[in-house]
Order: structure tokens, then sequence, then C-alpha cells
């Protein structure tokens, strides 16, 4: 779809609410609708709309051209290189570089990680159909984000893995640059999560919120920074960079939450190892994403040789830890919602920055 789209909302969409309808009528997950409709490029009878807002039956509901175009089937022609972690007949797990985009979306039609399976992986495409626009994406990293990123082949395994990341049976261990020496050295951040009540296209600890809880161990300190391993028990949008920045250790680089690291240039977050049973053996499997050059390269700098023995020493303390109870307490959604696709920052998430 080049073109705008519009759409009357007939009697079975009578009293449902916009995201929903969006969501059925273009073809897209519900959040992605949310996102649209929060970013205001969904109009009803030509003014600004809510998600929750309930559509009557006549209501003309326009979509923006750009929105529109984002939903149109990912093409292989700006596929980039792929660094593939693991492969089966079934699923893929690649090293995501910073700076690439998960998905086609707004302000990013092409040259995304999709793009790129597309040209290397076209049974992927063939096995989803030109409907869906995120092919084999089971979860997501923020745009700034490297690491460990899985695909499914298939929609049966997409559904299989994707339950396991809705049932937190899913490992995922990641390593950052901190600002400060973190103390206590190692503890639990229990603080729920929500959208910024001021700057709507941010996140932030909120009464109230959803439960989001993240484990952290300091590997290597000074006492201008520190390199941190870090375990979610949930998969919060930006989890990991709020509620760092909320105990006063944002992210290295991190423009949002912190300050920009002159030394990195970008954020130092990477998704460094996850562990999920087989979608069809049901082996356990732990894939680790090596640290991309210019990290590896500045932890050395900063804490010497020995780094990643610090860093594997506290991601054991950490796999020790039990699932805390305000997670065993929280009923997990019936449905994937924007922020349960994945891990930490699962994504771009469009107008999140």
């Amino acid at each position: 779809m080049s073109e705008p789209r519009t759409f009357t909302a007939d009697t079975a969409d009578d009293g449902e609410r916009l995201d929903v309808v969006l969501a059925r009528r273009v073809g897209v997950l519900r959040a992605e609708a949310q996102r649209w409709i929060g970013a205001g490029r969904v109009q009803v009878d030509g003014r600004a709309a809510k998600a929750g807002g309930r559509l009557a039956a006549g209501a003309v509901v326009a979509v923006g051209a750009r929105i529109a175009a984002a939903t149109a089937a990912p093409t292989a022609a700006s596929g980039a290189p792929l660094d593939v972690l693991y492969a089966d007949a079934s699923m893929l797990a690649v090293a995501k570089p910073a700076g690439l985009v998960v998905h086609p979306g707004l302000g990013h039609a092409d040259g995304t990680l999709v793009n790129a399976l597309a040209a290397h992986f076209p049974d992927i495409a063939a096995a989803f159909g030109p409907e869906d626009p995120r092919p084999g994406i089971v979860h997501r990293l923020d745009a700034d984000t490297s690491g460990v990123l899985v695909v499914a082949r298939t929609p049966a395994v997409r559904a299989a893995l994707q339950a396991q990341f809705k049932g937190r049976s899913v490992d995922k261990v990641y390593l950052a640059i901190v600002r400060g020496a973190v103390q206590p050295p190692h503890g639990l951040i229990d603080a729920p999560l929500g959208r910024d009540a001021v700057h709507r296209q941010r996140i932030a600890v909120v009464p109230g919120g959803r439960v989001a809880v993240t484990g952290y161990h300091v590997a290597v300190e000074r006492p201008t920074d520190s390199l941190v391993v870090l375990r979610l028990f949930t998969g919060r949008t930006h989890q990991i960079r709020v509620h760092l920045a909320a105990i006063g250790h944002p992210v290295a680089g991190d423009r949002v939450y912190g300050r920009p690291d002159r030394a990195i240039g970008r954020m130092a977050l990477h998704a460094w190892r996850l562990a999920l049973d087989h979608p069809l053996t049901g082996e356990r499997l732990t894939i680790e994403a090596p640290l991309p050059d210019d990290l590896a390269v500045e932890l050395t700098r900063r804490y010497g040789p020995s780094w990643s023995e610090h860093a594997t020493a506290a991601a054991a303390a950490l796999a020790l830890w039990p699932t805390p109870a305000s997670v065993l307490a929280e009923e997990p959604p019936e449905e994937p919602a924007e922020d349960d696709l994945g891990g930490e920052d699962e994504g771009e998430r469009d107008p999140l920055p």
C-alpha cells in the first residue's frame, strides 16, 4: 500500500476498540496499531483518535500514507550481510549489529534485518506469505542494541517460540557499560514500568505499571563506570535502560535515558546470551553473540583483557537466582503485547526513540 488507506467501520466493528479494529482490518499486530495511533497518524471521522476509543458503525478511519506503506511485504532488495550464530530447518539465531533496525516500520521501509533475511533465507518470507510485515520475527531489539536475536522459519515455530517468551522460560542475559560505580554490586531492580506521563514517547517507572524485574551483577567497576551483567526476568519496552537510569546508573551512550558517550559513539548495550528450548526437539539451546569489535575494544581498554572472565562469573551467579515472587504472581497476558514479544527492549517501538 503506497497510498493512505481509509475504511468504514461496519456492524462487526461497532463498539470495538479502535486499536483492535485497526489491527484486524490492516493486518498488523495490535501493538503496532497502538503505536500508529499514539503517533497521531490515525484519524476517525477526520479527528485524531485514542487507541481505546470505541468505534461506531459508519465511522471513517483514515490511516496515514507512511503507516500504510510500512505494512507492505518486505523485499530482499536491500538485504544486509547476516552473522548467523545458529541455523537448522526450523529456526535461526543471528547476531544483530548496532544500528540495524529489526523490521520495516515508520521511517524504515527497507534496509532492515527482515530485508536481510528475505535476501539470504527466501524460504522464510515464502512460509509467512506477503501479508506478514515481519516474517520470522520472534522478538526484537532496539536499533542501537547489538546481540543475539532468534528467527523462526515457519509460522508454527514462531508461535512455539513466542509462547516460550510469553511463559518466561527464555533466559536472557545482557552486557552493559553503565555510568558510575554501582552499589550494591548486585541486586534486583523491581520497579513497574509504563509510559511516561509527560514525555509520551518514553518509558518510566510508574506506580501501578506493569511488573518489571531486572537482576544485575557488577563484573568490573571503575569510579567512573562499570561493566554490568544483567538478567531479565520480564521483557518490557526499554526495561534495562529505564531500570538502570532509575538507580542512577544509565547505560553509557543512551541518548534518551542518559547521555552520549564520546568513546563509544553508541549505546553500550549487548544482548549477550539467550537460552530456550528447541521448538521441535525440546533440547535446551544456549546461544551467545560475541561482542562486536567496537564494544570488545572498549571493554578491554576500560577493564583490561580479563573482563570476559569476570563477566562469565557474574553471569553464572545470576543464573542461580530464582524467579522473583512478583514475577511469579503476575498472570501472563492472553496474547503478546507491545513489550511481551521478547527480551529487554524488544524493538523499534516506532514512536519510541
